[in-house]
C-alpha cells in the first residue's frame, strides 16, 4: 500500500513530557508524570528535535522511533512514568503489510465481472435479442393440406363408389419492406441490449472501486480509533494511580472513566463498519472473494482524468445508457416502417392437386389481403407515439448525463481543493496546537485532558482528510462510470 507524506505527521502525536517534575506536581497534589510504553529495549538512536514554537516555551522533542500502544506497560513500583501514550494514526508504521495475495483494484473489478450473477444475467438478455435476428430473418413456411376420403355416386348404377384425394401448397411470399424494417428493428434491439451489458458492468465496476476504497477508509479510522482506546485505557490507568497515592482528584479518574467507554463505543463501531464493507465486497463479487481477502491500494493513489473539454465529447459517445436509447429509438423509427409497410396487401402462391376415378385437376393461383376496411391504425399510432416516448427519454437523458457529469467533476474538484487545504494548512496548524499544549503540560500550565482534547481535534482532522481522499476517488469512479472506462476485456460476453 502506497504511503502519503500526510502519514509521516505520527511523531507529532506523541506526547512527551520532560523527565523533570512538573512545577505543578512538586508538594501539590496533581497528577503524576506518565511514561510512554514500551515493548523492547530503549532505541540507541538518536532523538530529533522539533522545530521550536514562537514564543517563551521550549521546543518539544519528538524520538525517533514510535513505541507499539497494543498492551500498556507495567508502571515501576516506586517510579513515575514521565510520557503520555501514542495515538495509533495511519503511518507508515501503523498500516500492516500487503499480503502477497492482495488484489488491485482493477483485478478485483474484472473478479467482480466475471462472478456478479447480475452481470451473467445481462450477457443472456444479449443472446436472447440475438436470437431475435434469428427469428428476424427467418422466411414463412410454407402450408400443405392434404384432404382424401371415399366417394359415393347417388346412382349406384351410374358410376361405381371410389376414392379422392387434394393436396394444397400455399406460400407466403413475404413484404420486402416488412421484411427489412423487421431485421433492422430486430439489430437495433441486439444493440440496445448490449448497451443495457455494458451498462451493467459500467455500474458494478464503479460500485467495487468504491466499496474497495471505503474499506480502505474504513480501516484506517479502525486503526485510529483502536489506538485512542489503547491511549485512553493507559491514561486512566494511571490516573487511578495517581488517585490511589492521593496526587489526583478523583473527578480526574471520573472524566477518564467516561473517556475510556466513549473510545470503546467508537472503536467497536469502527471496526463493525470495516466489517461492513469488507462484506459489501464479498456481494457484489458473488462470494468469489476470500474473507480474509486483502486490497493492494491506497487512499492516495493518484486520479488521472482527461480534461474536462475532452469529457464533454466523451461521454455523450460513448455512454452506455446513451447509446441504449438510440439503438431503442432507432428500433421504434424501425417499427413504425414495419406497421406502415404491412398496410400494403400482402400475397400467398396456392397450388392445389385433386385427383378422383375420372380425373386429375391441377389448379394454382394467389390469395391476396387486401387492407379494405382497417389499414392497421392503431398499430402505426402505437409505434409513433412510443418513438416519441424513446427520442423524448432519449433528450433528457442527453442533457442529465452532462449534468452528471459537471457534477462529478465539480465533486472532484472540491475533494481535490479539501485535500490540499489540509495537507496545506489544516493539519499543520493542528499540529503547532498540539505541541503547545504538549509544552504547557510539561511545565504544569495545562491539565492533561486538555493535551488530550487537542490531540482529539487533530485525530479529527486527520479524519476528514482521508474523507476527502476518499470522496476524491469517488468522484473519479463516477467519472470512469459516466464514460463506461473499466477493466472489461476479460468479460464474456
Amino acid at each position: 500500500m502506497h504511503i502519503s507524506l500526510l502519514y509521516r505527521i505520527l511523531p507529532s502525536l506523541i506526547l512527551v513530557v520532560s523527565p523533570l517534575t512538573p512545577a505543578s506536581a512538586q508538594g501539590s497534589a496533581t497528577m503524576p508524570e506518565l511514561t510512554a510504553p514500551a515493548f523492547a529495549p530503549a532505541p540507541t538512536t538518536a532523538p530529533t528535535t522539533a522545530p521550536p514554537i514562537s514564543g517563551a516555551v521550549p521546543p518539544v522533542k519528538v524520538p525517533s522511533t514510535i513505541p507499539s500502544t497494543s498492551v500498556p506497560p507495567t508502571v515501576p513500583s516506586g517510579g513515575s512514568p514521565s510520557a503520555i501514550p501514542s495515538v495509533t494514526l495511519p503511518s507508515a508504521a501503523a498500516s500492516p503489510p500487503v499480503p502477497a495475495g492482495a488484489l488491485s483494484i482493477e483485478a478485483l473489478q474484472r473478479l467482480g465481472l466475471e462472478a456478479n450473477g447480475l452481470v451473467r444475467a445481462a450477457g443472456s438478455q444479449v443472446e436472447v435479442a440475438q436470437a431475435g435476428v434469428v427469428r428476424a430473418t427467418a422466411y414463412p413456411n410454407p402450408t400443405v393440406s392434404v384432404i382424401g376420403g371415399p366417394q359415393h355416386p347417388r346412382i349406384p348404377a351410374a358410376n361405381p363408389a371410389t376414392n379422392t384425394r387434394q393436396v394444397t401448397v400455399s406460400q407466403t411470399i413475404e413484404n420486402p419492406f416488412v421484411r427489412s424494417a423487421r431485421i433492422g428493428s430486430a439489430e437495433a434491439g441486439v444493440e440496445a441490449s448490449r448497451a443495457s451489458f455494458h451498462q451493467v458492468r459500467a455500474d458494478l465496476a464503479a460500485q467495487l472501486r468504491v466499496r474497495a476504497y471505503e474499506l480502505l477508509l474504513r480501516q484506517e479510522i479502525a486503526r485510529m480509533e483502536a489506538g485512542v482506546f489503547n491511549l485512553m485505557e493507559e491514561v486512566r490507568r494511571r490516573i487511578q494511580v495517581g488517585v490511589g497515592v492521593g496526587e489526583t482528584a478523583r473527578f480526574e479518574l471520573i472524566r477518564a472513566d467516561a473517556e475510556v467507554l466513549n473510545a470503546a463505543s467508537r472503536k467497536e463501531a469502527a471496526l463493525l463498519n470495516a466489517q461492513r464493507a469488507r462484506v459489501a465486497l464479498m456481494q457484489f463479487t458473488a462470494g468469489a472473494l476470500k474473507p480474509d481477502f486483502a486490497i493492494n491500494a491506497s487512499l492516495f493513489d493518484p486520479v488521472n482524468l482527461p480534461p474536462l473539454e475532452q469529457l464533454r465529447l466523451e461521454v455523450p459517445a460513448v455512454n452506455p445508457d446513451v447509446l441504449r436509447l438510440e439503438a431503442e429509438s432507432e428500433q421504434a423509427r424501425l417499427r413504425i416502417d414495419q406497421e406502415r409497410a404491412s398496410v400494403l396487401p400482402s400475397v400467398d402462391v396456392v397450388y392445389s392437386n385433386y385427383q378422383d376415378a375420372q380425373y386429375t385437376d391441377n389448379r394454382g393461383g394467389l390469395k391476396v389481403t387486401i387492407p379494405l376496411l382497417y389499414q392497421r391504425r392503431g398499430e402505426i399510432n402505437a409505434a409513433v407515439a412510443d418513438s416519441a416516448r424513446v427520442r423524448e427519454t432519449l433528450d433528457y437523458r442527453r442533457f442529465e448525463i452532462g449534468q452528471l457529469l459537471e457534477s462529478a467533476w465539480q465533486g472532484l474538484q472540491i475533494a481535490q481543493r479539501r485535500v490540499e487545504m489540509f495537507e496545506g494548512g489544516i493539519i499543520k496548524e493542528a499540529e503547532n496546537a498540539l505541541q503547545i499544549a504538549q509544552a504547557a503540560y510539561r511545565f504544569g500550565e495545562r491539565p492533561l485532558i486538555e493535551v488530550l482534547d487537542t490531540q482529539r481535534v487533530l485525530r479529527g482532522i486527520l479524519a476528514e482528510s482521508l474523507q476527502a481522499r476518499f470522496d476524491l476517488q469517488a468522484a473519479a469512479a463516477e467519472i470512469d462510470r459516466l464514460r463506461a472506462y473499466y477493466p472489461g476485456e476479460q468479460a464474456q460476453e
